[in-house]
C-alpha cells in the first residue's frame, strides 16, 4: 500500500503548503513583537538612567526586579485573557481587542509624563497582552486538524514572526531611544503595534471560523450560585488589601515584585487543578494535563534564564561590555537582536527536521526536545562564568555566544510546547491553556525577579554558574524521565501518531 505519512502537499487556498491564514497571524505578530521587543530593550535603561539624561532615576536592583516582575504580569495575564476568549470573545475579538490595548500602552510611554505615564503604559500593555498572546497562538492551531504532521512547522513558521519583530525592533527602537530620545523609540514602539493591527483586520477572513467564537460559552449557571459569589469575594479581598496598602503608604515597589513573584506561581498551580478536577475534562484528557505538568516546569526554568536577557544581560551588556571591541561603538540595546537573528535563521532548518523525521522513533519526544532546550540554555548561562573571572571588561563575542546559544535552546522547547499545548489541552479549556503555557513564563520571570536583586559585577561568576548548571541538571533529568512522560500523552505526541498505510 502506498505510504501516505509524508507532510500533506498544499490544498486549494493554500500557501507553500500550510493556510493562508498562518500568513496572516504570522505578520501580526511580527509586528505585535517589535512593539514589545522595542519597549523592552530600553525599558530597563529608561527606568534607571539619570532623570538629567531623560530616565527615571530608579535605583538599579529595583529596576531589574520590575522589569523581571513586568514580564511576569504580561504572560500571568494570559490566564485571564485565555479565559475570556474562550468563554465570551473568541479567539479573533481577544486578539483585536488586545492590540488595541497594546497600542495605547505604547502611546502612553511616548509621552513624557514620568513614572504616571509608566505604570498607566503598564496596565494598558499587560491587559492587552493577555489578551492577545493565547487567542493568537491557538489561532494557529485552529488552522491545522488535530493530527496534522504539518503542525509543529506552522508553529516553528509563526514563532519566527516572532523573532522578525524582535530582532528589527532593538536596531530600530533601541537605537532612537538610546541614541536620540527614549519617548521617540516608545513612540515607534506604537507604530508597530498599529501596523499589526491593520493586518490582521485585512488578513481575518483567511482565519479559520473557531477563531471567530468562543470555544466554550459562559452559561447563566456559570455566573451565579457559589462558585461566581467565591470569585467576586476573592476580588473584593484583594481589591480591599490593595487599598489598606495604598492607603497605609506600604505599597511599595518591593511589595508589588513579592506579589506578583507569588501570583506567578499560585495561579498555574491553581489552573492546573481545576483543569484536572473539572467534570469538562475526560480521563484522557486528565491523563495528558498530568503529562503537561513536567513540560510547563522544565518551560518554567527555561525561562528563568531566557528572560534575563533584557534584565541582567542587558546591565551586563551595558557596564560590563567592551562596546568598542569591534571597531565601532555598539548600542547596548543592540544585543536583543542577536537571539532573534540566530532563530530566524536556525528555525527554518528546525522546521525542516521535524519534517524530515516523521513520525516514529526517529522523531524525538515532546519531554526529550523539552529536555534538550534545558540544557542548551544552561551551557549558555555556564559558558558566562569564563569572561566574568576577569574583572576588566569583556569581549562581546561571549554575550553574542550567550544569546545565540540559548535561543537554540529556545527552538527546541518554545515553538514545541506551543504545539504541545494545541495537542494536550482538555477542549473545554483550548486558549486558557494555551494561556497557562505563556504563565510558564510568567512564572519562571516571578522567580527571576527574586533572583536579578543578587546580581552584580563582583558575583557575576558564581550567579551565572549556579543558575547554569542547575538548568544543565533539570534538562538531564527531563531527558532521563521523557519516555514515562509520553506514555501520560496516551497518543498525542507527534511521533506517537501512527503512520496511515
Amino acid at each position: 500500500m502506498r505510504n501516505t505519512s509524508a507532510p500533506a502537499v498544499a490544498r486549494t487556498g493554500d500557501l507553500f503548503g500550510h493556510p493562508r491564514g498562518l500568513a496572516t497571524l504570522f505578520f501580526t505578530e511580527a509586528w505585535e513583537r517589535f512593539s514589545y521587543y522595542g519597549m523592552k530593550a530600553i525599558l530597563l535603561y529608561y527606568m534607571y538612567d539619570r532623570v538629567s539624561e531623560g530616565g527615571l532615576g530608579i535605583p538599579s536592583d529595583t529596576a531589574r526586579s520590575l522589569v523581571a516582575v513586568y514580564g511576569a504580569s504580561i504572560y500571568l495575564a494570559a490566564i485571564g485573557g485565555g479565559w475570556l476568549s474562550d468563554r465570551i470573545l473568541g479567539a479573533g475579538r481577544s486578539t483585536l481587542y488586545g492590540g488595541v490595548l497594546i497600542m495605547c500602552g505604547h502611546i502612553c510611554l511616548a509621552l513624557p509624563a514620568g513614572a504616571t505615564a509608566l505604570y498607566l503604559s503598564m496596565l494598558f500593555i499587560v491587559v492587552g497582552t493577555g489578551l492577545l498572546k493565547p487567542s493568537i497562538s491557538i489561532s494557529v492551531g485552529h488552522l491545522y486538524p488535530p493530527q496534522d504532521i504539518r503542525r509543529d512547522s506552522g508553529f516553528t513558521i509563526y514563532y519566527t514572526g516572532i523573532s522578525v519583530g524582535a530582532l528589527v525592533a532593538p536596531l530600530t527602537v533601541g537605537t532612537l531611544g538610546e541614541n536620540y530620545d527614549y519617548h521617540l523609540g516608545f513612540g515607534l514602539a506604537a507604530v508597530g503595534m498599529a501596523i499589526g493591527l491593520l493586518v490582521y483586520v485585512r488578513g481575518q477572513r483567511h482565519l479559520s471560523e473557531e477563531s471567530k467564537r468562543p470555544n466554550n460559552p459562559l452559561r447563566r449557571e456559570d455566573i451565579s450560585g457559589p462558585r461566581a459569589a467565591l470569585v467576586l469575594a476573592a476580588v473584593a479581598a484583594v481589591g480591599l488589601l490593595l487599598t489598606t496598602a495604598v492607603l497605609t503608604g506600604s505599597f511599595t515597589a518591593d511589595l508589588v515584585v513579592n506579589i506578583i513573584s507569588v501570583l506567578a506561581i499560585a495561579l498555574p498551580v491553581a489552573y492546573f487543578t481545576v483543569m484536572l478536577r473539572s467534570p469538562r475534562t475526560t480521563p484522557v484528557e486528565r491523563s495528558r494535563v498530568v503529562s503537561y505538568i513536567p513540560l510547563f516546569l522544565g518551560a518554567m526554568c527555561f525561562w528563568v534564564i531566557q528572560e534575563q536577557g533584557a534584565v541582567v544581560l542587558a546591565q551586563y551588556a551595558q557596564e560590563s561590555t567592551d562596546l568598542s571591541a569591534l571597531g565601532f561603538d555598539i548600542p547596548a540595546s543592540w544585543f536583543q537582536s542577536v537571539g532573534s537573528l540566530v532563530l530566524i535563521v536556525i528555525a527554518p532548518l528546525f522546521a525542516l527536521l521535524w519534517l524530515r523525521l516523521g513520525r516514529g522513533a526517529r522523531q524525538p519526544s515532546t519531554p526529550a526536545k523539552f529536555g534538550i532546550g534545558l540544557l542548551i540554555a544552561g551551557l549558555s548561562y555556564a559558558m558566562l562564568v569564563v569572561p566574568t573571572l576577569d574583572d576588566g571588561k569583556t569581549n562581546p563575542l561571549w554575550l553574542v555566544g550567550s544569546f545565540a546559544l540559548v535561543t537554540v535552546g529556545e527552538i527546541c522547547l518554545s515553538p514545541i510546547g506551543m504545539s504541545a499545548t494545541t495537542r494536550l489541552a482538555p477542549a473545554a479549556f483550548a486558549t486558557q491553556t494555551m494561556g497557562l503555557w505563556l504563565a510558564s513564563s510568567a512564572a519562571g520571570q516571578g522567580i527571576s525577579a527574586q533572583i536579578v536583586r543578587y546580581y552584580d559585577r563582583a558575583s557575576a561568576p558564581v550567579y551565572f554558574g549556579i543558575i547554569g548548571l542547575v538548568a544543565v541538571a533539570l534538562g538531564m533529568l527531563l531527558i532521563g524521565v521523557a519516555p514515562l512522560i509520553r506514555k501520560q500523552m496516551k497518543g498525542a505526541d507527534v511521533g506517537q501518531i501512527p503512520e496511515r498505510r
